[in-house]
């Protein structure tokens, strides 16, 4: 990794946040973006006992929505689960992600997730958040949603349906690894 010095007035000399450089061909363009012609604005109280997948999918595909960004704004899990991304020691990528970390029951803090689609058309939640756990302890990363159960208490969401097209996990050529990444049309049939 490249780190950088720049030096500010007062004295000191502040680190400059690092520039992560890719194994792939590097593609000048580096935000890839679609725009919805409407979306529209959900708020969930996601089912206790539920998974986090179950919970999220679930109501958003009752409502004939199959792309989505969302807002978890509070709440608590009986069960979590994450991964984070240290450096992937294979190097094939700038990061990897470890296997499950169980955090058992946790208070959720904040979090952002995005519906989306696999490479077969199910539906894909991917989930990032900052939660507490019973020690108190502050932690946060990837969210497993399969695994993660909501608490006793609904965890609050906003969701924003993406209408008009289609978020899909691809391999990416620049990171070596899968992105949800923005396509036109409606590949899977979904509304």
């Amino acid at each position: 990794m490249r780190y950088t010095t720049v030096h500010r007035s007062g004295g000191g000399v502040l680190p400059r946040p690092r520039t992560l450089i890719h194994p792939g061909a590097y593609n000048p363009v580096r935000i890839h973006s679609c725009t919805a012609p409407r979306g529209r604005h959900i708020r969930l109280a996601l089912r206790p006992g539920a998974t986090l997948y179950d919970a999220l999918v679930g109501p958003l595909a009752g409502a004939g929505v199959a792309c989505a960004s969302m807002t978890l704004l509070g709440g608590a899990f009986a069960r979590l689960d994450y991964c984070t991304a240290p450096p992937d020691p294979s190097r094939q990528a700038v990061v990897a992600y470890t296997a499950p970390i169980e955090a058992g029951a946790a208070d959720l803090v904040f979090g952002n997730a995005t519906l989306g689609a696999s490479d077969s058309g199910a539906p894909l939640v991917h989930c990032h958040a900052v939660f507490r756990d019973r020690a108190g302890r502050l932690a946060g990363g990837h969210i497993v949603p399969q695994t993660s159960i909501i608490g006793p208490r609904a965890i609050a969401v906003l969701a924003t349906s993406l209408d008009g097209f289609e978020l899909r996990a691809r391999y990416d050529e620049e990171t070596h690894i899968r992105l949800l990444q923005p396509f036109r049309g409606n590949l899977h049939g979904r509304r």
